[in-house]
């Protein structure tokens, strides 16, 4: 993901890692809503990145789905995931509620590294 020079075929290839890392740890015993919010999160990502802002947007709403009873740290990962979708897509109104929410949340992160992972993709967001 944190590639910016990526060709078509390897960009195609990001996604489908992500979507098989996705359904890999779904079909584990040990799966949790915290696991499939992350996949989720990982998904949403990589068509954000890929320009497929519909399928970014689905995965964005499953991952605040999983997300809602796992704290401030993936629900405002959610939250940051809708917030970049919607920025890339014009829909500001949606973007800045998304982007509030993350911010929200962030503050009430208590772990330091957490915290400074969700300001810094905060800070990226259009």
């Amino acid at each position: 993901m944190e590639n910016n020079d990526r060709t078509p075929e390897e960009t195609e290839e990001m996604v489908h890692f992500a979507m098989a890392s996705l359904f890999h740890w779904s079909k584990r015993e040990d799966c949790t809503d915290r696991y499939k919010s992350i996949g989720c999160w990982q998904v949403s990502r990589c068509y954000a990145l890929s320009g497929n802002l519909e399928q970014a947007e689905r995965y964005g709403k499953l991952c605040l789905e999983f997300s809602e009873n796992e704290g401030p740290f993936y629900l405002g990962y959610a939250h940051e995931a809708l917030a970049r979708v919607h920025g890339l897509n014009g829909n500001t109104d949606l973007k800045d509620e998304h982007l509030q929410m993350a911010k929200e949340l962030c503050h009430q992160i208590k772990d330091k590294e957490e915290k400074e992972l969700l300001e810094a993709d905060l800070s990226n967001i259009i």
